[in-house]
């Protein structure tokens, strides 16, 4: 098997599972894009099994610490173990993420159920080409009524791969109705948001809208209206959700009428910044707001301006926030670690002369295992903070 010897001190040799191009010493034999290679150290020891790729960034991403090739028998073990890691927990029983990339052991692999409908992604060169098997081994275990292909990640581009969407086994699945948080939401998992929901937050939805009982809520970036809804079916005495895209608008709008609160939300189709400088303006108040936006960066570089990004945003949102309000945000990108997340929200309570106190952390859901020494797992970081009063 051809290979890359790593250098000394690379992350690799402390449990992380990425090599970048910058650690490769050398490579011996003729490796070429999508191939399995076997990673070494210095003195010729076996560090593990790789999948390699020149054009990305990171040039290979170990998925065993044993020589291992890509072959049926190893897909359909790993999928069977990601599976039954969550069912043994009971979870992604009806909806949710069966195999989660990198923590599952499968880098680039992503699996998400919605009941009989399965969703697969591939985002890496080796995983693409291995697709039959991976196919395969769902069908014979899970035995989906179908599976679709959401292969339009930007995440396919680094890998120099196309954007493709279409079904890979079944007919097209239509629009199916998931339970989340005591709503009957409806999925399109062929068109829909990423894989047909945001099954990373299906947790926090409950655990925010415990808090919305008798408050005035704002959610911002609402996307199809999540939060929103939850908050409204807990008893919020007012609602509003901003969303800039129409399309989003429009089916959380038909979630609402499915779950008959169509008339307990209003829409707002605009631009969240815009629409809290507005409402700092005339100095409007709520007791619960909910900061969720898309990920404000893609990349290392541009991490200093996505915290300047965020601090703006929370600025803006403590400033209309009432005394004793409660205040849930999240950051779903892995190049703003916890730390930094947590830094920028104390500068910016400090800008707003706002004290908070941390009353809750959220999580990504559970069936988005982290792995320790893989940082980049753990990419959503979500808390509830409350705002002290006479502070």
């Amino acid at each position: 098997m051809p290979g890359l010897i790593i250098r000394p001190r690379s992350r690799i040799l402390h449990g992380h599972d990425w090599v970048y191009a910058s650690e490769v010493q050398k490579a011996f034999g003729e490796i070429h894009d999508g191939d399995v290679v076997s990673l070494k150290d210095g003195k010729d020891r076996l560090l593990g099994s790789a999948i390699y790729n020149s054009k990305s960034q990171i040039i290979a991403r170990r998925f065993s610490r044993q020589r291992q090739d890509l072959d049926a028998d190893f897909f359909r073990r790993r999928i069977r173990q990601a599976i039954d890691y969550r069912l043994e927990r009971g979870l992604a029983k009806i909806a949710g993420r069966l195999v989660w990339s990198e923590s599952d052991g499968l880098p680039g692999v992503i699996v998400d159920r919605y009941g009989d409908v399965v969703v697969l992604q591939t985002l890496t060169l080796a995983m693409e080409r291995a697709k039959p098997l991976i196919v395969a081994a769902l069908k014979e275990i899970l035995a989906p009524r179908c599976i679709v292909e959401r292969n339009d990640a930007p995440g396919r581009k680094p890998e120099g791969l196309e954007s493709i969407v279409g079904m890979l086994h079944g007919p097209e699945p239509g629009e199916i109705e998931i339970e989340v948080a005591g709503l009957r939401l409806l999925v399109d998992p062929l068109h829909g948001q990423k894989t047909g929901f945001y099954l990373d937050q299906t947790s926090n939805y409950a655990a925010v809208a415990r808090r919305a009982a008798g408050k005035r809520v704002l959610d911002c970036f609402s996307n199809a209206g999540s939060f929103a809804l939850a908050c409204a079916r807990a008893g919020a005495t007012s609602v509003v959700a901003v969303e800039i895209s129409g399309e989003a608008v429009a089916h959380g709008k038909r979630q609402a009428e499915h779950n008959d609160l169509a008339s307990a939300i209003i829409w707002h189709e605009v631009n969240a910044f815009d629409f809290l400088a507005g409402e700092e303006k005339r100095n409007a108040q709520y007791d619960l707001i909910i900061l969720d936006p898309p990920s404000f960066t893609k990349g290392k570089g541009n991490v200093t301006d996505a915290l300047r990004g965020y601090k703006e945003l929370h600025l803006r949102a403590l400033k209309m926030l009432a005394p004793g309000g409660s205040l849930a945000t999240f950051s779903c990108s892995h190049h703003i670690g916890d730390g930094h997340f947590r830094a920028m929200i104390s500068e910016a309570s400090l800008d707003a002369k706002r004290a908070l106190r941390v009353i809750e952390r959220y999580p990504q859901a559970a069936d988005h295992p982290v792995m320790l020494w893989m940082p980049e797992t753990e990419y959503l970081h979500g808390y509830l903070f409350e705002l002290l009063p006479g502070r």
